[in-house]
């Protein structure tokens, strides 16, 4: 999430210290802002997000994701979990597994393949999906919060907004849980 493009933004804003730089692949490019983190389900459904700065460890939030709220564990093991090529690491691959998840990703490059790889493809879509609703449909991109709390603020207005309609979507028999068009008036 980009919240500021100038140098004399990142100087002045109120969100330096919270901010960072950082790399954004799927723009192929540097930014100045933050990241969201979010677990989900396979529906799309909110269930624990994190703001972070732009160069956080995504192992050490997801860790502390789970850390702050043992209830998204307790009960339930044998979770699978789906990340990107980022989640990777021994120790980390193993306190998830002491936990009770399993991990499914890509293999990285020189790593030989996963159990599980040809499931990824349409999973993956799955999250690509779930972002495009947040980022495009829910103008996550364009939050315009220029302060700590305004950036929360906006933040979970757009995850409260998807966990309704699909929370709506899901009690009136809604053939697909995310859908958001019938909103769109």
């Amino acid at each position: 999430m980009e919240c500021g493009r100038s140098r004399e933004t990142v100087k002045r804003s109120e969100l330096a210290g919270w901010a960072e730089y950082g790399y954004c692949a799927s723009h192929s490019r540097y930014f100045w802002g933050l990241r969201l983190h979010l677990v989900c389900t396979l529906h799309g459904l909110p269930i624990a997000f994190a703001l972070t700065g732009a160069k956080s460890d995504e192992h050490d939030t997801l860790l502390g994701m789970f850390e702050v709220e043992p209830s998204l564990l307790d009960g339930r093991a044998g979770q699978t979990l789906i990340g990107d090529k980022h989640y990777f690491g021994r120790g980390f691959e193993q306190q998830l597994a002491d936990w009770g998840i399993r991990l499914l990703r890509l293999a990285r490059k020189g790593e030989a393949e996963r159990p599980g790889a040809q499931l990824f493809k349409p999973l993956r879509q799955v999250i690509e999906s779930i972002n495009e609703t947040l980022k495009g449909r829910l103008d996550l991109e364009r939050h315009r919060g220029r302060t700590s709390g305004g950036v929360v603020a906006r933040v979970l207005q757009r995850v409260l907004a998807l966990t309704a309609a699909i929370w709506h979507n899901d009690h009136t028999g809604q053939p697909v849980k995310r859908a958001l068009t019938a909103y769109d008036h």
